[in-house]
């Protein structure tokens, strides 16, 4: 009996803790619902890269610890990307599949610090591009991409530049 009381105490706080965590996601997810990533086209075009990789988060522009709940976009995960003439592709493990246009792209560049992420000097890619909300353009966000071979960062920088000419290449 001695022991029943802290053993509840410890319950209750743990089910608050979740429950507010639960509360927050769901505000978040409410926040970010009217930001729809593009529909995958039948036809991609020429491919110029296309390789697996992790996704790490997707932020508000230039804010890179406010996480953006995007459906196909909201979790961690290994990944899979293609980038063809028509955009970019990225189908996250466990999630539906997310197009980016290329004529939405706005930069590329590399990154070292997102969300529960700090990796070595460039170390992330940066993917900044104009996602829908509602029925027009909406605001710029960042897509942070971790290459499995550090060869292929220079590699997916690249073909980004090829199918986005206005896309350029920033520092963070």
């Amino acid at each position: 009996m001695d022991k029943l009381w802290p053993t509840l105490v410890i319950v209750a706080v743990v089910i608050v803790v979740f429950g507010a965590m639960w509360l927050g996601w769901r505000r978040r997810a409410r926040r970010d619902s009217a930001l729809q990533p593009a529909a995958i086209p039948r036809e991609l075009g020429t491919i110029h890269l296309d390789t697996d990789l992790f996704y790490v988060a997707t932020t508000e522009h230039a804010q890179p610890l406010e996480r953006l709940a995007i459906r196909g976009l909201s979790f961690r995960g290994r990944a899979h990307v293609t980038v063809a003439d028509s955009g970019v592709a990225i189908g996250v493990s466990g999630e539906p599949d997310v197009f980016i246009p290329a004529h939405v792209i706005d930069s590329v560049a590399t990154a070292n610090v997102t969300i529960d992420r700090v990796v070595e000097s460039d170390g992330l890619v940066r993917l900044s591009w104009h996602i829908t909300a509602g029925s027009g353009s909406g605001p710029l966000v960042d897509s942070y991409l971790r290459t499995i071979d550090p060869g292929d960062r220079a590699k997916l920088i690249a073909a980004v530049n090829i199918i986005s000419p206005n896309a350029t290449e920033s520092e963070v």
